[in-house]
Parts: C-alpha cells; structure tokens; sequence
C-alpha cells in the first residue's frame, strides 16, 4: 500500500499510477485529464518548479509508467510538495 499525503488530503493506492492518476482527477487546472500519464507528471513537474530543480524535471523514455510515477511521488516527498508513506503488507 502506498499513501501520498498532499494538503491534508490521503491519496490510497496499490502501485504509484494509481496515486498519480487519483491526483490528476483532483487537479482541476490541468486540462488533459485521461490522456498519457508521462504528460501529467511533465505538467505538474513544470507547475512544480518554485520547488523542485529544472535538472529533475526530465522524465526518461526509458522507464515504464509505474515507475516514472514513483519516482515523481519521490521527489515530490523529497522537495516537499508532499509527504509519501510506502506500508509493508
């Protein structure tokens, strides 16, 4: 179980997607809700940069989708734009 906790508000799920998907729902700014993933976490990275360096915002083509979500939870929980609890089953 993995929890993001982001102005006190609990964000549940099983694996990362889940979590980033539940926080792109409750963002009623971003205007392409349901489409990839990756263009979520590149828009709310870039909405994120008065905290978290430029040099962080890159997202590798490399890694699947669960992982670019736990790493984006990551470095949010890191720079402080969320607090991220990962719970042993």
């Amino acid at each position: 179980m993995i929890i993001f906790r982001y102005r006190k508000k609990d964000y549940r799920g099983a694996v990362a997607l889940e979590i980033v998907r539940e926080l792109e729902s409750d963002t009623p700014e971003y205007p392409f809700r349901g489409q990839s993933v990756r263009r979520f976490l590149l828009w709310s990275l870039h909405r994120l940069d008065d905290k978290i360096p430029p040099r962080e915002i890159d997202l590798s083509d490399r890694l699947k989708d669960e992982d670019l979500a736990l790493s984006y939870l990551h470095l949010r929980d890191e720079y402080g734009a969320g607090k991220l609890f990962e719970i042993q089953a």
